[in-house]
């Protein structure tokens, strides 16, 4: 019966750390967005926000989650470019 016990918890961990990615790839989404507009307005922006919260979801240790990539200015830049190229 421990074992079921060990499991579960475990399972339970799990679900908590998922759940805990999923909410803050969300806010990433979001920093990315706000330092998309910004860009599109020629507006400051910077990437701070963005990877203080790449950093917490990339210390989640689940093995099926990718380590997602630190953001710059420049990376805003291009993608910014790209879309309004496509508008």
């Amino acid at each position: 019966m421990d074992v079921h016990k060990a499991l579960a918890q475990h399972a339970n961990q799990q679900n908590l750390e998922y759940k805990r990615f999923l909410e803050l790839d969300d806010k990433r989404e979001s920093y990315i967005q706000e330092a998309v507009e910004l860009c599109k307005q020629d507006l400051p922006f910077n990437t701070d926000k963005i990877n203080v919260v790449t950093r917490e979801i990339n210390k989640i240790s689940l093995r099926f989650i990718p380590e997602k990539k630190y953001v710059t200015n420049e990376m805003v830049k291009e993608y910014t470019e790209k879309l309004l190229a496509n508008q």
